[in-house]
């Protein structure tokens, strides 16, 4: 019946495309939880469901630390040459290039410093993004940079890990970093100036091996992996099953090798009382 045709499409119908955002909504890799952007980083990039620490850039660990306007970062564009003509899948100078356009970051460490609760710090931060934080010759000359400007201005130092390792395009050149950055941390212990290492996820490798655990205070975000060769390659070395929760925080902890396990949201305070007790 004609009366009851309707005019025009007042309801939306079920199969019309509703407009979403793009990058709104965050899948925790965790559990699974649906979580809103916004309220993600509100909590520090922390799921609000299971707890899980997501993995984030220095750009946030900076926000997180340092006192709001304070922070300078020094030698901001150094960048890696390649010694070797090192050829993988791809150039090595063809890598960084890419990744330095991708990531917006000189290289797989920046550091710099600034007030943490009113204190004079140092900070050097690791970016998983570049080359999975891969420690060749600029991060460990930025750590060595970084000591230097710690003793200069007499602040505390803070080094923040997380890397896949030594960067293999490098070699050698990547795994002299290992002494020097230790050398240079004995100085620091000279000047009586403390330094707490901060291991998130993930903290393997060269690093670990080196100045990751040299901290006078070791501490690790929750269930971040910490370790020198991954778990996958230890349990096929040794035929066996690992123990639950093998080369993770709360484990590494256990064992004696971490000092403390420290919530995201609990770094600052944490970390400015370490520094009073020692002060």
């Amino acid at each position: 019946m004609s009366w009851f045709r309707r005019s025009t499409e007042n309801i939306a119908s079920d199969n019309q495309k509703k407009d979403m955002p793009e990058g709104m909504w965050v899948k925790c890799s965790s559990c699974g939880e649906i979580i809103h952007k916004g309220a993600l980083e509100q909590n520090l990039w922390v799921c609000t469901k299971c707890t899980h620490h997501f993995r984030v850039s220095s750009r946030e660990y900076f926000s997180i630390l340092f006192d709001e306007g304070t922070f300078k970062e020094y030698d901001a564009k150094m960048t890696s040459k390649d010694p070797l003509n090192f050829v993988d899948t791809k150039k090595y100078k063809d890598r960084i290039k890419e990744t330095i356009k991708k990531t917006g970051l000189s290289d797989a460490l920046r550091y710099g410093t600034g007030k943490m609760n009113k204190r004079e710090v140092v900070i050097a931060c690791m970016d998983f993004g570049f080359i999975g934080g891969s420690m060749g010759s600029v991060v460990g000359e930025k750590i060595r940079r970084s000591i230097d400007k710690a003793i200069k201005i007499k602040a505390p130092l803070i080094i923040i890990s997380a890397s896949g390792g030594a960067r293999m395009m490098e070699a050698a050149y990547s795994l002299m970093q290992l002494a020097k950055t230790s050398a240079k941390l004995a100085q620091l212990s000279d000047a009586g100036l403390p330094f707490v290492s901060l291991m998130t996820d993930p903290t393997t490798g060269g690093v670990t091996a080196s100045f990751a655990m040299l901290g006078d205070f070791n501490i690790a975000e929750p269930n971040a992996l910490i370790g020198f060769a991954g778990p996958r390659v230890i349990k096929q070395t040794i035929g066996k099953d690992l123990p639950e929760g093998f080369q993770r925080a709360e484990f590494v902890q256990e064992k004696g090798f971490v000092d403390l396990v420290v919530p995201r949201k609990d770094l600052k305070a944490t970390i400015s009382n370490l520094f009073d007790m020692v002060h």
